[in-house]
């Protein structure tokens, strides 16, 4: 979008620090796609990149998600299933978490107990703790 604003806005009268400054691009920018939107016109100034392609095909990752919904609980299994299954190792992680999340499941750990609710670990926090006033023996109040 930067690039057609940046082409449209010199025939307008703007100047070239005028579009660096409303647009946040650097003078290369400007030049760059003003030279190219003159030899080429506007079809240059679309995005060429269009994406990757993914390594599951629709029903492969449905039938996992099914899978994740049914048996595959945790990050591990789900990772073990896919490698044997598919052959597919994901470089990201990310790509795990979303399938646990089409899935409508966490891949996180849930804890059986919130630690706050603990009233002694409390304490002992709340004394060791020099940020809380009166913590330190220096500054409790006798």
């Amino acid at each position: 979008m930067k690039r057609e604003i940046t082409v449209s806005m010199q025939p307008k009268g703007y100047k070239q620090r005028e579009i660096q400054e409303c647009l946040s691009v650097s003078s290369g920018f400007i030049s760059k796609w003003t030279q190219i939107f003159t030899m080429q016109g506007v079809s240059a100034l679309k995005l060429a990149y269009k994406g990757s392609v993914g390594y599951l095909k629709l029903e492969e990752r449905a039938a996992i998600i099914d899978g994740v919904r049914k048996k595959y609980g945790n990050l591990g299994e789900l990772k073990a299933y896919i490698e044997e299954r598919y052959e597919i190792v994901f470089s990201s992680q990310q790509s795990y978490y979303e399938i646990f999340d089409s899935a409508g499941l966490s891949w996180k750990k849930s804890q059986k107990r919130n630690p706050k609710t603990d009233p002694e670990l409390v304490k002992k926090n709340l004394r060791s703790d020099p940020m809380v006033i009166g913590s330190s023996p220096r500054n409790r109040i006798r």
